[in-house]
């Protein structure tokens, strides 16, 4: 996605969902949420022990449950390069967890460049495919 093509009643939607990601995130770990305690360690915030702790306490939104409808894709590495697959829970996935994983998935979509590697991809480098400025594959 390229910053001048994203369409203009969008661009507020986009900044909003990023300040309030981020500030929730930053909250989690300003609340001691984080994976390691560790001093010296990198302060990630604790996403699987939020939702372990309060799954069981939320009710979801309008907004969450259309989320979950919609069902955004995640990129994953395919046999060609980059690609796209539906999020799967298993059974036992609350809705706190669906509804943390699909908002993290959305973040890393605008935010890692979203669609390389699908029908709305867009280069990094902003030219066409040409192979030389691709990283080479580390097996």
């Amino acid at each position: 996605m390229r910053h001048e093509e994203v369409e203009e009643d969008l661009r507020p939607l986009i900044f909003d969902f990023f300040f309030w990601f981020s500030r929730f995130e930053s909250a989690l770990k300003e609340n001691n949420w984080l994976q390691s305690k560790t001093v010296g360690a990198t302060a990630l915030a604790d996403w699987k022990g939020f939702v372990e702790t309060y799954a069981g306490d939320y009710v979801p939104s309008d907004a969450a449950g259309r989320l979950v409808v919609a069902n955004p894709q995640k990129q994953i590495v395919g046999d060609a390069g980059l690609a796209f697959t539906d999020v799967t829970f298993t059974d036992s996935a609350s809705q706190l967890d669906r509804v943390t994983l699909l908002l993290k998935t959305v973040r890393n979509n605008l935010f890692h460049r979203g669609k390389h590697g699908s029908a709305y991809s867009d280069r990094p480098t902003g030219r066409p495919d040409r192979g030389w400025d691709r990283q080479p594959s580390r097996k």
